[in-house]
């Protein structure tokens, strides 16, 4: 508990002697709002001609008013700050979320990145596979096709080869695998 103190003050040429827990200073300060009030009225031609008790009357309701308008204040600025404290929640709030939105679209992103990858790495190993395919085919038939192929020209066949076949099996069949399937293992030749 504050220890409570004691002021010599002087209030409208007099000299009183206030006490409180508030410090000395404080007790100063008021007096002092006390005597701006005073000289307030005094410099009001009018109120000089007042009595006494009503130049008090007065002074009370203005000290009052001042009392009143300084809480309605208070009071407004705490309202303000409770709205600022829920747009600043709210302001958080929105924040997170976002935060947690970006994170997952970082997440998908990885995700269709990796995805992509295996994809490219599948498309080179497919694109090698029939270029090693169409390599051996520009060289002779298919291993176990060159036999056939052989005995095909020694009979004068002129229809289309069954290498020429097989390559366009394959192509199909790759086209096929393709079409939104994973496609697993190596292209086999017959």
């Amino acid at each position: 508990m504050s220890v409570k103190t004691s002021a010599d003050v002087l209030i409208d040429g007099k000299v009183y002697t206030l006490s409180g827990y508030e410090s000395e200073d404080y007790l100063q300060k008021v007096a002092s709002y006390i005597n701006g009030k005073i000289g307030e009225f005094e410099a009001i031609e009018q109120v000089k001609r007042f009595p006494l008790e009503m130049k008090h009357t007065l002074l009370e309701l203005n000290i009052a008013d001042d009392y009143y308008k300084a809480k309605e204040r208070a009071e407004k600025l705490e309202e303000d700050i409770r709205e600022k404290d829920k747009e600043i929640y709210d302001l958080k709030h929105e924040l997170i979320s976002a935060q947690i939105k970006e994170e997952s679209r970082e997440g998908a992103a990885a995700e269709l990145e990796k995805e992509n990858r295996a994809l490219l790495l599948e498309k080179a190993r497919l694109e090698a596979a029939l270029a090693d395919a169409l390599a051996v085919g520009s060289k002779g038939a298919a291993p176990g096709e060159k036999a056939k192929e052989g005995q095909q020209e020694e009979a004068g066949g002129d229809g289309p080869s069954e290498w020429g076949n097989w390559v366009e099996e394959q192509r199909e069949e790759a086209k096929e695998r393709g079409m939104g399937q994973k496609r697993e293992g190596r292209i086999e030749r017959g």
